[in-house]
């Protein structure tokens, strides 16, 4: 199922002086953890807290795949947007874009894949379809 294109869901993040390296600079692996914090809060603004859905669904999801294009760096107190935007919902998929963004200025763009699998196993699984409907019908 595909979702329709929608608005992305945008997640602020300041920069903290821990989040820069020794040049001042971002650390590349940073920008991940934004973007998974911002996945995270995406996920509760459509009703689902990660701890319930592995207690309730007996699911959680993990990153399969990643691919990042670092386009400009960002600095100590910048401050960030960064966006979540499903584009496309399987049974046990999801792909997102995902970018960092200063202003209207794109800092870092990526693809995520993130599959859902048992909570016991770490075997794909189905995702629940209370799940995939509200996922695949963002407004």
């Amino acid at each position: 199922m595909s979702a329709a294109r929608a608005q992305p869901f945008s997640w602020p993040v300041r920069v903290y002086y821990e989040d820069t390296d020794a040049g001042g600079v971002v650390y590349y692996a940073n920008y991940l953890a934004f973007m998974e914090r911002a996945r995270t809060e995406w996920l509760r603004t459509l009703g689902f807290e990660q701890p319930e859905m592995a207690q309730t669904h007996g699911v959680l999801f993990v990153v399969r795949a990643v691919h990042v294009d670092y386009l400009r760096p960002s600095r100590f107190n910048d401050s960030l947007q960064v966006t979540v935007e499903v584009v496309n919902v399987g049974g046990s998929r999801i792909r997102f874009l995902q970018q960092v963004l200063r202003g209207d200025e794109e800092i870092v763009r990526a693809e995520v894949d993130v599959v859902c699998v048992g909570s016991g196993s770490f075997r794909p699984a189905r995702m629940p379809r209370e799940m995939r409907e509200k996922m695949g019908k963002q407004e």
